[in-house]
């Protein structure tokens, strides 16, 4: 996937459309993604346990890896992802519109 844990990253659609967040967590199987603040549900959640509270819960739900685009900094806005190989054959991601190296 271009996209890794902990990039920072903007929704570019559906409802968070121009919301920016951090990658809590990727699920490549499902081409899903997680994002710190974005796609917020209502889950209720039944006590688990002894110390467990129940109770009715806000997190962040998946999101589909193509409603998202990595945030370069430089350019302010989000930009897309391409490979490289480096001299010494390391495949890297690099930004399309500044032609960076971003890892």
């Amino acid at each position: 996937m271009r996209i890794k844990k902990g990039d920072s990253v903007v929704v570019i659609a559906g409802k968070d459309k121009g919301k920016k967040g951090k990658v809590l967590q990727v699920i490549p199987k499902n081409n899903k993604v997680i994002v710190e603040g974005v796609n917020i549900i209502t889950k209720h959640q039944k006590p688990t346990g002894q110390n467990q509270q129940g109770g009715i819960i806000k997190r962040e739900a998946a999101i589909d890896a193509s409603n998202v685009m990595y945030f370069e900094k430089k350019a302010d806005q989000g930009v897309r992802i391409g490979f490289k190989f480096l001299e010494n054959g390391d495949k890297v991601r690099v930004s399309k519109k500044t032609g960076e190296v971003i890892d």
